[in-house]
């Protein structure tokens, strides 16, 4: 099998200290918690940040900052940077400007849907626009998908030469007004993608250990961190986001799948362009 790619999402858009007081905040609670993710096994670090207030932000210098702190550390974790940033981030122009910032990766969220009491929106519109700001600094879109419609809304912008093979999906199960966490819609969701894609899953909360399972199994790549979820196991909390990598390499082993370095990862995802990052 391919090596499997472990991406940690160390703090999200939701979680907040009163969750967990273990979730990293500021820039350097993130990079801090992102080295050691790195140093356990992570190849790629999706990076949400806060403002001064522990609120989600756009900002840009948040972002900067984060990035400038692990390039001092000489980590070499591939940075996804999040275009939503939270559920009440729904500037379009905020969001699409992340991706000035040129990091390697960043999330594309492929549809709108119904998240708890609110709606998380992207439209057509939206898509097309951001995946154009993508190209044009390139960065190589993260497609994360909630339900099955969304594979077939990224498809139709990649079909007017937006997205470029090869495609990068991240399943994203169990999430309020998603697809559930089933094994069955996993297969589903991954016998629904365009050949040659390369995919990833996460599972929401409880269920993220069952889906980690479930797909470094069928060859596909995972996702972890309190973003997802801040229970380590029923009753207690991570301390670390470090702690949810450890545990994954170790399943990896058990399981006969090799880790993927960052540079491995690189390589799958077709990211060994030369780059110009921007400041």
């Amino acid at each position: 099998m391919e090596k499997l790619i472990i991406s940690v999402a160390t703090t999200g858009g939701f979680t907040t200290k009163k969750h967990t007081p273990y979730v990293p905040t500021t820039p350097q609670e993130i990079a801090d918690s992102v080295y050691k993710a790195w140093q356990a096994g992570a190849a790629i670090a999706h990076i949400h940040v806060r403002d001064e207030d522990d609120n989600p932000t756009l900002e840009l210098e948040p972002y900067r900052e984060v990035r400038r702190l692990l390039q001092e550390k000489n980590s070499d974790i591939v940075l996804n940077f999040t275009t939503a940033g939270g559920l009440d981030l729904t500037s379009e122009e905020d969001r699409i400007r992340v991706c000035e910032l040129s990091p390697e990766l960043a999330s594309y969220d492929a549809g709108s849907l119904n998240f708890g009491s609110k709606v998380f929106v992207n439209s057509p519109g939206m898509l097309e626009r951001l995946a154009s700001k993508m190209l044009e600094y390139n960065v190589k879109p993260e497609i994360e998908v909630f339900d099955i419609g969304m594979i077939h809304n990224a498809i139709t912008v990649a079909k007017k030469g937006l997205i470029k093979p090869p495609y990068f999906f991240q399943f994203v199960l169990g999430a309020q007004g998603g697809m559930p966490a089933t094994p069955e819609n996993l297969m589903f969701m991954k016998n629904s993608l365009p050949e040659g894609s390369i995919w990833s899953a996460i599972g929401a909360s409880k269920d993220q250990l069952a889906i980690n399972t479930i797909t470094i199994l069928l060859g596909g790549h995972v996702r972890v961190g309190m973003e997802d979820s801040v229970w380590f196991r029923k009753g207690e909390l991570a301390k670390t986001n470090a702690q949810f990598v450890e545990r994954i390499v170790e399943l990896a082993k058990i399981l006969g799948r090799e880790v993927a370095t960052p540079k491995e990862a690189r390589e799958i995802l077709g990211l060994n362009v030369k780059r110009v990052a921007h400041s």
